[in-house]
């Protein structure tokens, strides 16, 4: 088990992985030559190696005879219904049977030590998703045959960022690798370099196969993955080469519409507040709030649910008896007010889960103070204290938190609560602090 982001402190595993290279295809005949060609000069041993080509409906099925020999390797096929990269990994992962999942465009060259580097940290700790590095050349020249010997001549570039996005070069410095993420670092996650564990890929549930164009899969991927307790890492030494320029340095036609399509694809599943910056609500808020309807009155509810839901991006969920007839008291026509639980769409996505018990207000920057400290870095749990008084009780965790304890609580003897101070850290808060009190069970609503 990792804590938080710690992926510097994983060791190396103790047995050789089988691992499963995923490379979703469309039309690349010349491209994915290179790319089989460079899979078999892998240090990796060949003997713990499969690969997995998943055509996303190409005119012709993509003929892999001139590698059967010395890899092993398997086509898998989906009917042609437009850029469905995303439902073709899953397609490829559905048909492999590595505990490690290496994923590769078709277009993306992986030098001999692309893999053992790739799987290191996911093969010793499953939680980690990691994102290689990615280098530009045109290799339109560069023949199957020569491509090993290409990528020799080029070990010089390896040590330098030449020929690498300026942006992602960038991000991985300010980040360290990726040891400090922050709530954005999903977005330097590209799915062309990309690897993880199985059990991680399951847990998380695989790519979203709604998106339908070029672009936001991966981001949406990872961003789910780092909500459901992912340890995010960058592995400089996992380094392929992309065959063309980078699509911020391509020439692409109504560059803008192509982005604004991606962006709105993704702002109603990444809760990230910089995907929405519109003012505008989603079904997936970015904050659950689970209030008990135990103890409430009409009166003391709409204060309470008042009080979670006033200028944030957040929903409420009003859980327990009477939790239906209490909704139709309060008498509001609000989308944001639910009864019963979430879904796991939802607790997948969401940042932040609140629960609440008793008739307590809060003031309008309560849960801002309180979700301040719970993320990245912080800890993973905040409680309220009420001064020891039962009457209520609010408790503000990270879904990371949550998601990671619910993985590994089958595997250790510790309890959850324990599992949870361990892994991310706990805290404890005076009701004072944040500007939460606790309200009368009958307030007074008249003006």
């Amino acid at each position: 088990m990792v804590p938080d982001n710690r992926w510097d402190l994983v060791g190396v595993a103790s047995t050789t992985p089988l691992v499963s290279v995923v490379i979703p295809y469309y039309n690349q005949p010349r491209q994915l030559a290179l790319v089989l060609e460079a899979l078999t000069a892998q240090t990796h041993p060949p003997d713990r190696l499969e690969v997995i080509v998943a055509d996303d409906g190409s005119a012709r099925s993509p003929d892999v005879s001139a590698w059967t020999s010395r890899l092993d390797i398997t086509v898998v096929t989906q009917e042609d219904k437009g850029f469905r990269a995303a439902a073709a990994r899953n397609l490829g992962v559905a048909a492999s049977s590595g505990s490690v999942l290496c994923f590769l465009d078709a277009d993306t060259v992986p030098t001999p030590a692309y893999i053992q580097h790739a799987i290191r940290l996911p093969a010793a700790a499953p939680d980690t998703l990691v994102v290689g590095r990615r280098k530009h050349a045109d290799l339109s020249r560069v023949a199957p045959g020569s491509v090993v010997e290409w990528m020799s001549e080029r070990r010089p570039l390896e040590s330098s960022h030449d020929c690498e996005p300026g942006w992602l070069v960038d991000a991985y410095e300010r980040t360290s690798n990726l040891l400090n993420p922050g709530w954005d670092g999903y977005k330097y996650l590209i799915s062309a370099v990309m690897t993880c564990s199985r059990q991680l890929f399951d847990d998380v549930g695989g790519f979203d196969p709604s998106f339908v164009h070029y672009g936001g899969e991966d981001w949406e991927f990872a961003n789910r993955a780092f909500m459901m307790g992912a340890v995010f890492a960058h592995e400089s030494g996992a380094l392929a080469w992309h065959d063309g320029p980078d699509w911020a340095e391509r020439s692409v036609p109504e560059r803008i519409s192509e982005k604004n399509t991606e962006a709105l694809a993704l702002a109603p599943l990444v809760t990230d507040p910089a995907a929405r910056t519109a003012g505008l609500l989603y079904s997936i808020p970015d904050i659950v709030v689970l209030v008990s309807t135990a103890r409430h009155t009409a009166a003391s509810l709409m204060r309470t649910v008042a009080g979670a839901l006033r200028g944030r991006d957040a929903a409420v969920w009003l859980v327990g008896a009477h939790a239906d007839t209490l909704l139709t008291h309060l008498g509001v026509s609000d989308s944001r007010i639910r009864v019963g639980d979430p879904d796991a769409s939802t607790l997948s996505r969401c940042r932040f889960v609140v629960e609440v018990s008793g008739t307590v207000v809060c003031s309008a920057d309560s849960l801002d103070l309180l979700t301040a400290q719970v993320g990245p870095g912080e800890c993973g749990q905040v409680t309220v204290d009420f001064d020891g008084s039962p009457a209520a009780s609010v408790t503000v965790g990270s879904s990371r938190a949550r998601h990671r304890v619910r993985r590994w609580a089958a595997h250790t003897d510790v309890g959850p609560d324990e599992l949870l101070d361990r892994l991310f850290g706990a805290r404890t808060v005076h009701h004072s602090e944040v500007g939460i009190v606790i309200g009368d069970e009958e307030p007074a609503l008249s003006w």
